[in-house]
């Protein structure tokens, strides 16, 4: 399969997961609101994700991969031999997992206590559900490890659709539990959405196990063996660990800090300001992210220093573009979004300006965090994979700190910004260091735009923010008039930015499609 197929493949199955989880969290909020029932899921989901960012997706595959297909190579193309060390690693993964597994179920009560302190009102109800929930959810771990092998090899052999296709298989399970309890209260439907985690995991493993059987890749089950490949993939899934469980870590953090210190619905307002904030980030930023980093090395490769530091330029030009805005448009106009998205059934009017509050506060940080996607390609392009991830660990310091002086005065809105001052900082210690080393400098071009981009968003939240009480003043109520009154503020803060742009020169719509459309 081409790059640009198995790219578009990959991406295609990407937004659909999006679309599929974005369902999920509107579906979730109607249903379980954002008191008791949903702190406890939430907290009771963040353990097995931070284990499956640290060990079973992201670290896994990165080291599991490019070793599996040097094996194929090594042998002329033939697979048998990059079975065997597939096999072996199997052989270790699967009784540690099991064993691990295990002792987080039995010491499911320790953990929750350790995360929560016992939650601020001491709630024996609440933290006996999160102690249920967390017994329920936890098996998912152990699942998506298996399943992250599976599409590790199945990547290897060309089949990139299967394992890609996997999320959104985990978010219809999780559709279809929220459906099937709709009628039930929030401690039930929370209930099933935990127990769901799991199926999910056990449908994603199903799904991977059949398609492995199809390609004609079979693992057989040995006795664990530390062999040479065994022992050199440990070494290489612990700092690949420590860069993939950054951000993980840091709404671990988060979501401890306002379960231990804030009362109740604090969790589930800062998750779905996230997941709202996520948005763009992921649109954005991880796919330029992505496509910069071969792009450079190409061009460093070939010893071109300096087209390097341009397309770095003119990547950080677009997601500046595309981010700004975006970033300006959730922190003004937060509240009629979250309305509109989320304030049906158990959401209520007061979770919306909670969840509003702490969305303004994580968007302020959104253009750093697409930064940080942009400038980490030129560390990795160079073959420098540890600069990244001391700053990320730094940053994740920062983030502690930030919590803790802001959480007493401002509450779950300064986690959102201690989040926000995190990444910042984050972003100008990665830009600090590449132009420490000449690795990166703005180029002429770049000075002269982007406080011009600044200024055109400026604009456009001077509109967005004249325009708001222009919302209560529309003939449409409810749920239509709110998609009308969205739709047009959007829109309208839309026009004013591509007005502003283009009477400030920062950029033209034809000059910005042959951007996007640009091969190099």
């Amino acid at each position: 399969m081409s790059l640009l197929r198995a790219t578009a493949t990959i991406g295609s199955f990407t937004l659909l997961s999006r679309i599929a989880g974005f369902v999920r969290d509107v579906l979730q909020a109607s249903l379980m609101g954002a008191g008791m029932a949903a702190d406890a899921f939430l907290i009771a989901q963040r353990l097995p994700n931070l284990f499956r960012a640290l060990f079973a997706e992201g670290a896994f595959a990165s080291a599991f991969v490019p070793m599996f297909n040097r094996q194929v190579g090594a042998d002329g193309g033939r697979i048998d031999g990059a079975r065997r060390f597939a096999e072996d690693v199997l052989a270790v993964l699967l009784p540690v997992l099991l064993l691990f597994t295990a002792v987080m179920i039995a010491g499911a009560a320790p953990v929750v206590w350790a995360l929560t302190g016992g939650f601020p009102d001491a709630s024996p109800e609440k933290f006996a559900l999160t102690v249920d929930f967390t017994r329920l959810t936890f098996p998912y771990l152990m699942l998506i490890s298996l399943t992250s092998l599976l599409g590790g090899l199945l990547n290897s052999v060309g089949r990139f659709a299967v394992n890609a296709a996997a999320p959104v298989l985990l978010n219809i399970v999780l559709i279809a539990g929220l459906l099937w309890s709709g009628g039930s209260d929030d401690v039930a439907a929370a209930r099933v959405q935990a127990l769901c985690i799991t199926l999910g995991g056990i449908a994603q493993l199903l799904w991977l196990l059949w398609s492995c059987s199809r390609a004609g890749i079979s693992l057989k089950l040995r006795l664990p063996r530390l062999t040479p490949q065994v022992r050199t993939l440990m070494a290489l899934i612990v700092p690949a660990a420590l860069g993939a469980g950054a951000v993980q870590v840091n709404l671990l953090i988060s979501t401890a800090l306002a379960a231990r210190f804030l009362g109740e619905g604090a969790v589930s307002w800062l998750y779905y300001a996230d997941r709202l904030n996520q948005l763009p980030l992921g649109i954005i930023g991880i796919g330029v992210g992505t496509a910069l980093l071969p792009t450079m090395s190409r061009l460093i490769g070939a010893d071109d220093a300096p087209a390097a530091i341009g397309q770095q330029n003119r990547a950080m030009e677009l997601v500046l573009i595309l981010t700004l805005p975006a970033a300006a448009g959730l922190v003004v106009a937060a509240e009629p979004i979250v309305a509109l998205l989320f304030e049906h059934g158990q959401f209520t009017r007061a979770d919306t300006v909670a969840t509003a509050a702490a969305l303004a506060g994580f968007a302020i940080g959104l253009p750093a965090y697409v930064l940080i996607k942009v400038l980490t390609p030129g560390f990795h392009a160079r073959s420098d994979t540890t600069t990244p991830v001391r700053v990320a660990l730094a940053a994740m310091l920062v983030n502690l700190v930030a919590n803790l002086v802001l959480v007493l005065p401002l509450g779950h809105v300064g986690i959102a910004l201690g989040t926000a001052i995190a990444a910042w900082i984050n972003a100008a210690a990665l830009a600090v260091l590449l132009v420490r080393r000449g690795h990166f400098a703005l180029d002429a071009r770049a000075r002269r735009l982007l406080p011009r981009l600044v200024a055109a968003t400026a604009a456009m939240a001077a509109v967005l923010l004249a325009a708001l009480p222009l919302l209560r003043m529309l003939p449409v109520s409810g749920t239509p008039g709110e998609a009308i009154g969205v739709v047009l503020l959007i829109g309208g803060g839309g026009l004013a930015y591509l007005a502003a742009a283009r009477l400030l020169e920062v950029f033209t719509l034809g000059g910005l499609v042959a951007q996007l459309k640009r091969k190099r």
